[in-house]
């Protein structure tokens, strides 16, 4: 799970950093990348690379939800890429910066494989999330030395060596 969840979020950045859209503007070359057309599956890969940190951080309950968390990252990835395959608004606002002319449009569009290979890593990503789901409980977790301490009752202390000992404990043994 781990490693299907860093290399589907590596790929959707990967991706999502690359050309997604070309055209012209006048005599320029225009294009734009997956971050500029939408930037939801580079963050939604960011989310996917924390909670597989995350995910051996917590037990149980938590670890559903960074597994349904990560589910829902992958499959709003993926959706983005999809939308993001075919929109040329940004293609458009950068035709019209390079000309400095609002209202100008990109000519001459093409689209490139990049949204596609974000969509694979999404998908990717979901599955990731399908397998926390399904097996995360039988994974190992951390161990209870990361956790936060917890307030013991103090023995007993009727004689010196008895508050000695509690102390060798890391108990506080004047507390009521």
């Amino acid at each position: 799970m781990l490693l299907l969840t860093v290399l589907s979020a590596v790929l959707v950045l990967t991706a999502a950093g690359r050309t997604w859209a070309e055209g012209r503007a006048g005599t320029l070359d225009v294009s734009v990348t997956g971050g500029r057309i939408s930037e939801l599956p580079g963050g939604l890969a960011l989310v996917g690379l924390a909670a597989a940190v995350a995910v051996f951080a917590v037990r149980g309950v938590g670890r559903l939800a960074v597994g349904a968390l990560t589910l829902l990252a992958g499959l709003g990835a993926a959706a983005a890429s999809v939308a993001g395959a075919g929109d040329t608004a940004a293609l458009d606002a950068e035709a019209a910066r390079k000309l400095a002319l609002s209202g100008s449009a990109a000519t001459e569009v093409a689209h490139t494989g990049w949204p596609w290979v974000a969509l694979v890593g999404g998908v990717l990503l979901a599955l990731a999330g399908l397998l926390t789901l399904r097996y995360g409980r039988g994974w190992p977790a951390m161990g209870s030395r990361y956790e936060a301490p917890t307030r013991r009752t103090p023995a007993r202390t009727d004689t010196p060596g008895d508050l000695w000992k509690a102390l060798d404990r890391g108990e506080d043994p004047t507390a009521v």
